[in-house]
């Protein structure tokens, strides 16, 4: 019974899914759209482009990019349009300018300070001095390693 009752429920859940269907004049259009879509990120969700997301910040957006490449404009116009209206973290590859400067620069300099630090510590590190160990000591320790050998 319960195994007929997760039955209905799992199919039931698929009958809410939605098909964006999204219909053009030219194929051209078409292609631009697909890679549009597939290049800007989804500003709701982790590192996913508006393709792939189910958000409905995502559908909104290509809804907007949909009705944009069918009014005439250009990649470059949807794109300067979309980073205008939600900044440079829709696109994957954010211009270079002082506010993305981090972005661009901030691994490598975060690389080289760590190694920096690293080699600095080495470097200040001295090697520790070496045990003495005085002759009783040394001689119990003898005692107990002949006692290991019998």
């Amino acid at each position: 019974m319960r195994a007929l009752l997760i039955l209905v429920l799992m199919m039931g859940s698929s009958a809410f899914a939605t098909i964006d269907a999204y219909e053009f004049n030219d194929l051209e259009k078409e292609q631009r759209f697909r890679v549009l879509i597939g290049e800007l990120r989804c500003p709701k969700c982790q590192n996913q482009n508006i393709s792939d997301s189910n958000a409905g910040l995502a559908k909104d957006i290509k809804d907007r990019t949909y009705r944009l490449i069918n009014e005439g404009k250009s990649n470059r116009e949807i794109t300067d349009y979309m980073v205008e209206r939600y900044g440079d973290f829709i696109t994957y590859r954010p211009p270079m300018k002082p506010a993305t400067w981090f972005l661009w620069f901030g691994p490598f300099v975060l690389t080289l300070l760590a190694l920096t630090i690293l080699l600095v510590r080495k470097l200040r590190a001295q090697p520790s001095a070496p045990v003495r160990v005085d002759a009783e000591k040394h001689k119990q320790v003898e005692d107990l390693l002949k006692k290991l050998d019998d």
